[in-house]
């Protein structure tokens, strides 16, 4: 084990950030309209009283960009962990499904499942990754390994419970926020020290993003008008849930 360098984290973290923003504004920069549509639910827009183009188009992009961020950053923030734990324990993505992370520490040999926050999956996902868990173990005891093997639900924030209790449903340990950034770098205080160095240019980047935002909304709103509305200006229910829930378009 080697102390954290948390010069070089936060080097990393400045060198790297911009990754994600780049991504953010090039996932705005291509959303489109009608399959936006298609995925959304019309009758919840009608039941809350939409009337307006602007408002729908709002709705939908906020809603299509707040899921995909959390994704972008989930998957940012996974290779920051690898980055933290390879200088500490020299751990490395796994060569195995589902297995975000795998190094030994004290004796034992950890196999971890990086995951965005505490909530994020359903009962069938849960199942899926219990079961890579269980795959990873035999393939490790079939090769010999030595090491106690540890499995674990790494929650980049959020809360968990104490890292002593087992999961019910399954042989493996659930361990977000704080306890997660302490298991993989040795650093108690580490999940603090990281907000700092990720708002690097933030400023920057995000008026650069408020500004593509602004001209997609406009786009989006033109099209909406165009396509779904009246020659008065009014909302066409009927045509919007025709293009939304029928396979041949009127």
């Amino acid at each position: 084990m080697k102390e954290l360098n948390l010069t070089n984290v936060t080097k990393y973290v400045e060198e790297n950030i911009g990754e994600f923003h780049e991504k953010r504004l090039a996932i705005a920069n291509k959303i489109n309209l009608k399959q936006v549509i298609r995925s959304k639910n019309p009758y919840l827009f009608k039941a809350k009283n939409v009337t307006s183009a602007s408002q729908i188009v709002e709705g939908i992009l906020n809603a299509y960009l707040s899921s995909s961020e959390e994704g972008l950053f989930g998957n940012w923030l996974e290779k920051l962990a690898i980055f933290i734990n390879d200088s500490v324990y020299q751990g490395r993505k796994a060569g195995i499904e589902g297995i975000d992370l795998d190094f030994d520490k004290e004796g034992n040999r950890y196999l971890i499942s990086i995951k965005s926050g505490p909530n994020w999956g359903n009962d069938s996902q849960i199942k899926k990754m219990i079961d890579q868990f269980d795959i990873a173990r035999r393939r490790l005891h079939t090769s010999g390994g030595s090491s106690s093997i540890i499995c674990v639900n790494g929650c980049c924030y959020g809360k968990s419970r104490e890292q002593s209790e087992y999961k019910s449903k399954g042989n493996y340990y659930k361990t977000c926020g704080k306890r997660f950034w302490e298991l993989i770098s040795g650093e108690p205080d580490l999940y603090l020290k990281l907000i700092q160095p990720l708002g690097h240019k933030a400023t920057e980047k995000n008026n650069e993003f408020k500004i593509a935002y602004e001209n997609l909304k406009n786009r989006m709103t033109k099209e909406f008008l165009i396509v779904f509305c009246k020659d008065d200006g009014s909302i066409d229910w009927d045509k919007l849930l025709i293009f939304n829930s029928c396979y041949i378009q009127k």
